[in-house]
């Protein structure tokens, strides 16, 4: 019955965190999908080079723990520039810009991070596709400092 009742709320909190961040929902969820496929190329490579330990793997979980708290902070900064703007009598149409961009330059990072992952296991990668990343990693940042 308790596990019942976890699953319930959880799957109720779920829910309204999507219905609150609608347009987040999506961004998040492939951040969340791309960070455990890193995780997984990351154990992966780690087994083929015999460089596999668990203090490494914690770190890791705390690091991808670390990069939804960054989202986290710009959900915050989105929230607390609406509030402002709104106090200012000021009209925004556009939510969770800061949020977007931190979730959209994370995922180009994880995907940069699977592609070496997968690399050094050995699978030949397309050249375009490391530079497209890159370029993606690049024209984000671009994006971040206006």
């Amino acid at each position: 019955m308790q596990a019942t009742t976890f699953r319930a709320v959880l799957a109720s909190a779920a829910a309204a965190v999507a219905a609150c961040f609608s347009q987040l929902a999506v961004p998040v969820a492939v951040l969340l999908l791309v960070m455990l496929v890193d995780y997984g190329t990351g154990i992966a490579k780690a087994v083929v080079t015999k460089t596999l330990c668990s203090r490494v793997g914690i770190s890791g979980i705390l690091k991808k723990i670390a990069n939804l708290a960054v989202v986290a902070v710009g959900l915050v900064t989105d929230y607390v520039i609406a509030e402002a703007a709104q106090t200012l009598g000021v009209d925004m149409t556009v939510r969770f810009a800061v949020g977007l961009l931190v979730t959209f330059w994370l995922i180009v990072n994880e995907l940069i991070s699977i592609l070496e992952n997968v690399s050094e296991l050995g699978v030949p990668l397309p050249t375009f596709l490391q530079k497209l990343a890159e370029r993606l990693k690049i024209t984000l940042e671009k994006k971040g400092d206006k």
